[in-house]
């Protein structure tokens, strides 16, 4: 073979690789899984409850390496306890450790949370910013703690929110390759309608909860399944041939 003939097959295999990764984000296809989302869950909303902006940000913190059931049972507590930001930046990160203990990694998100607290009374008066780039000068926030505060609590939709549901389904639905939730993040808000910034990563959410769990996908009941070719599927309600598998059907 020839090199001339090397470069010219890797550049078919090249085309051919766009030419699928194009079809995954089809106008038509996204719109089926949009579809099937809102069908299921269309007033999906953030699981962490909260009365405003700040207790969303102390619970998104918490949430962390945590799942949202967990943080729901330590915020009524740690919230009567700790009202303000102010009462939040008047204690000590070990005094607060105890109240938090059983979300795992207490000490780093005790020194956020109060960190964030200072930060908060002593640059913003008290108040939760209500920008990307304002968040982001805060311990402990990350992107992903910034759109959840930005999208639920301020309607401000700047950025999509990836957490590890929205990362796992994402890649199961081909809609990207990349290797970190900003890479996620970015490719997401380049195929997925700015309105829907806000509502979709919830729904994606919910959906990763309730069907497309991590260890056993209920395909059976999901709504977009015949759009999925993922790896992890354990059920297709069309034969192999035609949905382009091509090892053995595996039985639910």
């Amino acid at each position: 073979m020839t090199a001339k003939t090397k470069r010219t097959n890797k550049a078919q295999s090249t085309d051919r690789a766009r030419a699928r990764l194009k079809d995954y984000t089809s106008p038509a296809r996204l719109f089926e899984i949009f579809t099937g989302l809102d069908r299921l869950f269309p007033q999906a909303q953030c699981a962490l409850r909260h009365e405003n902006a700040f207790q969303l940000l102390v619970a998104t913190i918490l949430s962390a390496q945590c799942t949202d059931e967990r943080v729901n049972k330590v915020t009524p507590e740690l919230f009567q306890k700790y009202p303000t930001p102010q009462d939040f930046a008047a204690v000590r990160p070990e005094v607060l450790q105890p109240d938090i203990r059983s979300t795992g990694f207490f000490r780093n998100k005790a020194r956020s949370i109060v960190g964030a607290s200072k930060k908060i009374v002593a640059d913003f008066g008290g108040k939760v910013p209500d920008s990307m780039e304002a968040l982001l000068t805060l311990p402990g926030v990350a992107r992903k703690t910034a759109n959840v505060v930005l999208g639920t609590a301020y309607g401000v939709a700047t950025g999509v929110v990836v957490d590890t549901h929205v990362f796992r389904v994402v890649h199961r639905l081909k809609l990207s390759k990349g290797k970190t939730p900003e890479q996620v993040e970015h490719d997401l808000m380049a195929i997925v309608p700015n309105e829907r910034w806000i509502s979709f990563p919830h729904q994606l959410i919910w959906f990763g909860r309730r069907i497309c769990q991590a260890r056993k996908p209920l395909c059976v009941e999901c709504p977009i399944e015949r759009v999925c070719d993922s790896g992890d599927k354990v059920w297709w309600s069309k034969p192999l041939e035609q949905s382009g598998r091509r090892h053995k059907q595996r039985s639910r």
